[in-house]
């Protein structure tokens, strides 16, 4: 059986450890590049060890690994405002435009996510989808969902956008290279902080609230509970 993963593990490794070397590392005699290099590498590598156990490549996971790997080159080459503004607002919004493509498919992504045997009794659902008539709305109901999980990527990306213009602020010509890098260390860590609070709480509870009324359409169309529905672990 394979071992759960502790919860507070990608949090502790995606935001708390990279705040505090990209805030903290000039303080410790790093130099900004070995910081960033340093920071960047557990989110990196929490990524590649999830990749490892699961045993799957998707595009969410590749473009998380490719985010990581341009927020690095961007700060090796002392590239800051605009650029990362841009990038900010760039892997949202792609995110955003597969899961609405997806959609249109016969798996939409919100059932790929959500509706999978580790986390809901799928073999329940199965079994009380007799009709074609109900497949279909419990189709039509997972691309709706999938439609309205878009648009909270597209909500992140601008949100992203705004709050990366405010703390991604040009550079004076004038500072040398490593200065640039140390600074955009700080304000990568500020913009990691700030998105915590200004672009996942207000996702979350929009995801909170999708996941609330997709519970109640199943149990309209299959007549299973919450309960019924999630796997007892």
């Amino acid at each position: 059986m394979q071992k759960k993963e502790n919860s507070f593990t990608p949090i502790l490794f995606n935001i708390i450890i990279p705040v505090l070397i990209l805030n903290k590392g000039h303080k410790w005699g790093l130099d900004p590049r070995v910081a960033v290099v340093i920071a960047l590498s557990f989110p990196l590598f929490i990524t590649l060890k999830s990749w490892f156990f699961s045993k799957k490549l998707n595009f969410i996971s590749l473009l998380g690994l490719l985010n990581v790997v341009v927020s690095g080159t961007l700060t090796l080459l002392a590239l800051g405002g605009t650029w990362f503004a841009v990038k900010e607002a760039a892997f949202p919004l792609l995110i955003g435009v597969f899961v609405f493509g997806s959609s249109y498919s016969r798996k939409p992504f919100f059932q790929t996510l959500f509706m999978n045997p580790t986390t809901f009794d799928v073999d329940k659902v199965t079994q009380k989808l007799e009709t074609e008539e109900k497949k279909e709305s419990f189709l039509k109901l997972m691309r709706l969902t999938t439609r309205w999980l878009s648009i909270s990527f597209l909500m992140s990306a601008f949100l992203n956008f705004v709050l990366a213009i405010r703390i991604f602020t040009p550079f004076d010509d004038g500072l040398a290279d490593s200065q640039k890098r140390e600074i955009i260390n700080e304000q990568l860590s500020r913009m990691t902080l700030y998105s915590l609070g200004v672009i996942l709480v207000p996702s979350m509870i929009f995801l909170g609230a999708l996941l609330y009324y997709t519970f109640k359409k199943i149990n309209a169309l299959t007549g299973l509970s919450a309960d019924e529905l999630l796997i007892k672990s």
